[in-house]
């Protein structure tokens, strides 16, 4: 069983920057995949970005240039560097992780979701 804990939402101001990460921990052997999703009032719940394992990346369109994925294996982290935040980002944030166990089966876990407000 595994357990996603985020943190870093919050309100910031058009223009600003915030910080989100996710610890995951439980029997891990390894996180494939991990990824930001994100879900504003009366939208679908979309992907924002994307690191696997060896470090690649993918962005929504929406985000390039502005929000940076990144990990730390060590801690089993994942981290949504966000620059530049408009008001469209504004959406609830959720940590995603395609997550090997020690039984060598991969899951898919979720995170409970991190509140992110952009104001104008």
């Amino acid at each position: 069983q595994v357990q996603l804990v985020e943190s870093g939402g919050g309100l910031v101001q058009a223009g600003g920057s915030l910080r989100l990460s996710c610890a995951a921990s439980g029997n891990i052997f390894s996180i494939r995949t991990m990824d930001w999703y994100r879900q504003a009032p009366g939208k679908q719940r979309d992907l924002v970005a994307r690191i696997t394992l060896g470090g690649s990346t993918n962005y929504a369109d929406s985000v390039k240039g502005r929000f940076t994925i990144s990990r730390d294996n060590a801690k089993n982290t994942v981290y949504l560097q966000m620059n530049s935040l408009k008001p469209e980002d504004t959406a609830v944030y959720y940590c995603h992780g395609n997550v090997v166990l020690t039984d060598r089966f991969e899951y898919s876990y979720w995170g409970q979701g991190t509140q992110v407000t952009v104001s104008s």
